[in-house]
């Protein structure tokens, strides 16, 4: 037991060593899609919640809101970590860790994530590098500033993307440089994650140049501005607020008379710590001083809340001073060229931009061509019912030729048989037949106008014979209620082609041609016809049994 308590302390000032050594110093940071890559914060930045229980949150800026990011197999955090396995052009955005104590949110650290876009025709990214200058004649050691802590992952070391000497060891050393060493140099580390293999890049711009008698050579150990936290020129937006951030080597002991600070346009900064945020538009934070492993350094923010045109053609200068000698970097804006759309987004806009129209017009081709089966279809699933509680005793009062009959009765046989085989017995409907449903002997004329008030439409059996005077008679009081009364519709069967409707009331004209229903025999008979849905759509919608 006393040996495992120790192995667990051992493995927990390794990952805390790993953690001040690894943790980016700079709030925006560009990494390349693709790639393993993780934000952390330095303990010795919660040291004030130690006397409390507190929980850590990391969030992610949305739409101007920050949301909580929630763990999947490919972003994960851990401690004071957030891992991305691997980084996505998604993922660009601001990030912040919170500490909470159950009572309040305390912001820890926020972040800039630029994700770049990886150049499929080379090794590395223009705009992912840093530079190093250094004299001929002189050692020196490129170091593979990976995000690894296994140190058996393998590390493969490439020169203008071709691979460099077989070199496997994480720092790529020159004895004597020269001339000829110049180039571009990437480190590639392989990582092993849940059975998979993941990488990440580091690339450096090594120039060499040659050294007059007259000139100093600079060595390792000394005071210098750490070249990888500041660039000369920072690509920015207009509008944005930026975040410059220096940071100062200061060898490998503590200086306490060192001091850092910036300069705007040769004027020092207000102090950000007590101004109200709308009355400073450039400040300064506080130095801070930190130990990583067993360097020094000394680090400053200046925070520009709102880049403006003016601010492009100012100098900010970061002044170093410590051990009696004092180095500056001058840092200057320039406008950040418009990212382009990456290809397969531009392309699926335009196939959606192409897809939708005709998407569109295909449905309402679909919507139009089978608009009655849609109907019918809506009325089945929904159980629609427009029968209830209208007062009305009959779905729908029949009229056909009854006095002068046709030699084969057909229309007759499809009135009094036909027709109510299907509508009452298949789908539930009521008619009202006048010569099966009305006893003998009453007023005819009364009789038909009180079952057509009755019934909730007319359906009018039409062919060249139908001119009784019953039948004008009822064909003449359905088309009252239906135009001057508006209380039955009129539903027209053509049972028999007809080529003149001069027989007919003038009224009858009036009827939109929608409510014309065309019997054509045999091919009408089966009961999922055509002509049986065109019927079923103008009756009432009734529930079928």
């Amino acid at each position: 037991l006393k040996k495992m308590t120790l192995m667990i302390f051992f493995l927990m000032f390794v990952i805390e060593s790993a953690t001040e050594n690894l943790c980016p110093l700079r709030t925006f940071i560009d990494v390349l899609e693709g790639e393993y890559f993780f934000l952390c914060y330095h303990e010795s930045m919660q040291e004030h919640f130690q006397e409390e229980a507190y929980t850590i949150h990391w969030y992610k800026e949305n739409a101007g809101k920050q949301q909580l990011i929630k763990e999947t197999r490919r972003i994960v955090s851990q401690m004071n970590f957030l891992e991305f396995w691997p980084a996505e052009l998604s993922d660009s955005g601001n990030y912040s860790v919170t500490h909470s104590n159950g009572k309040q949110n305390f912001t820890i650290q926020k972040w800039t994530l630029n994700v770049l876009e990886r150049n499929k025709s080379s090794c590395f990214n223009k705009n992912h590098l840093t530079t190093e200058i250094k004299n001929a004649g002189t050692g020196h050691s490129l170091k593979c500033s990976d995000l690894s802590v296994n140190e058996n992952d393998s590390v493969t070391w490439y020169k203008d993307c071709k691979n460099y000497e077989n070199e496997t060891e994480r720092n790529l050393d020159f004895k004597t440089l020269t001339v000829q060493h110049s180039g571009i140099y990437t480190c590639k580390i392989f990582i092993s994650h849940e059975g998979k293999i993941y990488h990440s890049t580091n690339t450096i711009k090594l120039v060499v140049e040659e050294v007059g008698r007259d000139e100093e050579i600079e060595t390792e150990i000394g005071i210098k501005l750490v070249q990888e936290s500041l660039s000369s020129h920072v690509m920015r937006c207009l509008g944005k607020e930026e975040i410059l951030n220096c940071t100062g080597f200061l060898g490998y002991s503590m200086q306490e008379d060192a001091n850092l600070y910036w300069l705007n346009n040769q004027e020092f900064p207000e102090k950000c710590t007590g101004i109200p945020e709308n009355e400073s538009s450039i400040c300064e934070e506080e130095f801070k001083k930190l130990q990583l492993g067993n360097k020094f350094y000394i680090t400053r923010l200046l925070r520009i809340k709102k880049v403006t045109d003016e601010d492009m053609h100012h100098n900010f200068t970061c002044m170093l001073q410590a051990d009696e000698r004092t180095q500056i970097k001058i840092v200057k804006l320039k406008k950040g060229n418009t990212r382009d759309l990456p290809v397969h987004v531009f392309t699926t806009g335009m196939v959606l931009a192409v897809l939708f129209p005709c998407v569109a017009v295909a449905a309402v081709f679909v919507c139009v061509m089978f608009r009655v089966d849609l109907v019918l279809f809506y009325r089945n699933i929904c159980r629609r019912d427009d029968t209830a509680g209208d007062g009305k005793e009959y779905d729908a009062f029949v009229s056909y030729l009854k006095d002068c009959v046709s030699p084969t009765e057909e229309e007759r046989e499809f009135a009094l048989k036909i027709l109510p085989m299907i509508l009452e017995e298949k789908f539930g409907y009521k008619l009202c037949i006048f010569e099966r449903d009305v006893s003998p002997g009453g007023a005819v004329v009364d009789d038909i106008h009180s079952f057509i008030d009755k019934s909730r439409r007319l359906i009018i059996i039409l062919s060249q014979n139908y001119i009784s005077d019953r039948a004008i008679y009822e064909l003449e009081s359905g088309l009252h209620k239906a135009l001057v009364e508006r209380k039955t519709k009129i539903i027209l069967i053509e049972y028999m082609p007809i080529s003149d409707y001069n027989f007919l009331p003038e009224s009858l004209s009036l009827l939109p041609s929608k409510r014309v229903v065309k019997w054509k025999k045999d091919k009408s008979l089966p009961v999922n016809s055509r002509f049986w849905k065109n019927l079923r759509y103008l009756m009432p919608a009734k529930p079928t049994k």
